[in-house]
């Protein structure tokens, strides 16, 4: 979709130098960009690519104005902007109205007129399919789920059971959302399962990456709150509540039961453990494990990184001699306080 530079200025309050009926109909980076193309540069690493970029015009701030040698539209936000305008330039092709021959849709459902379900789609008993709603090739929509207005299920993602989603949200394929939480009881000839009777309520605006899984709750529901982004391979365990706004990045694990409060954010391999809470605005470094309710705002972080195999391999050493050393300085502090007192008592 073209739209002018003086438009785009216009509609998203930047500063324009350069030609206003000038048009641009895709984004790119800005080593790739060409004639037609709108780039950004929010980082001064790249100001040797932004030197030489051909784009027709850039995004950027107003101190790099100066080695722009394109049309720039200035903001002190250029990655937010570029996002809003790339949202423009890229909209999602609206829905193919209609149920596919393909699609297997129950007596029971309720589909809206203005929503797409698509080949081999599966559509369940009591289920609910708002306004603009897409459900994509090979998706399952499970008993009693709702969708809400403008939502997107994509190719083969799976609503188990009783999931409430509300309007504008995007779930990538393979995702599952509502299936048994990991509930179990040792008896006395092993496992005994634990009915899973709550459901999965997920906000407005909320969007969960390709293959991440998201357990109903045990009796309440899990919780997924509004605006909130969680990337491919999660897992989000029974009766956990994720509070507005918060980011999850890939293979973070959180289980069941724990609360997290809102804005937070958590870095790839996280690791959360059950029944604590969480408040807000707290980010959680890369393969860090959070074991105790957490507080205090602020940034967390406990992974070691990686080294050459050789240090590492002294250090496991040390790790393991650190008993034998505790003992060592115990008794030997103890050995020290009792030569003090006896040397108190001789004064």
């Amino acid at each position: 979709m073209a739209r002018s530079l003086g438009e785009l200025a216009a509609e998203f309050g930047c500063e324009l130098i350069g030609e206003p009926s000038a048009t641009v109909s895709r984004v790119a980076t800005l080593a790739d960009a060409g004639d037609g193309h709108l780039s950004f540069c929010a980082d001064s690493a790249y100001l040797e690519l932004l030197r030489n970029t051909r784009a027709t015009a850039v995004i950027l701030r107003s101190t790099d104005v100066e080695q722009c040698p394109v049309a720039a539209l200035i903001t002190d936000n250029p990655y937010l902007v570029y996002a809003r305008i790339a949202v423009a330039l890229h909209p999602e092709p609206a829905p193919v109205v209609g149920v596919h021959e393909t699609a297997a849709v129950s007596a029971s459902a309720t589909i809206s007129s203005s929503a797409e379900i698509s080949r081999n789609a599966v559509i369940c008993d009591d289920a609910l399919i708002g306004d603009d709603v897409v459900v994509g090739p090979g998706a399952v929509v499970g008993p009693r789920c709702k969708l809400g207005k403008g939502t997107r299920i994509l190719a083969n993602a799976t609503l188990v059971q009783d999931v409430t989603v509300g309007e504008r949200c995007l779930i990538h394929p393979g995702a599952i959302v509502g299936s048994d939480g990991f509930g179990n009881v040792q008896g006395e000839n092993g496992w005994e399962k634990l009915p899973q009777i709550g459901g999965v309520r997920i906000g407005d605006d909320v969007e969960i990456g390709a293959n991440t899984t998201i357990d109903r709750g045990a009796l309440a529901d899990t919780v997924i709150g509004k605006g909130v982004r969680i990337d491919n391979l999660v897992q989000i365990a029974h009766n956990v509540q994720i509070g507005d706004h918060t980011a999850i990045a890939a293979q973070v694990g959180i289980a069941g039961s724990t609360v997290v409060g809102k804005r937070c954010k958590f870095a790839g391999q996280a690791g959360i453990v059950g029944h604590i809470n969480i408040c807000d605005d707290v980010i959680v470094a890369g393969k860090t494990v959070i074991s105790k309710h957490v507080t205090e705002p602020g940034f967390y972080a406990g992974s070691i990184p990686g080294e050459p195999h050789k240090d590492w391999k002294r250090k496991v050493a040390r790790f393991r001699r650190l008993g034998d050393l505790t003992d060592r300085v115990t008794a030997l502090e103890q050995r020290d306080k009792s030569t003090k007192t006896a040397s108190s008592d001789d004064e």
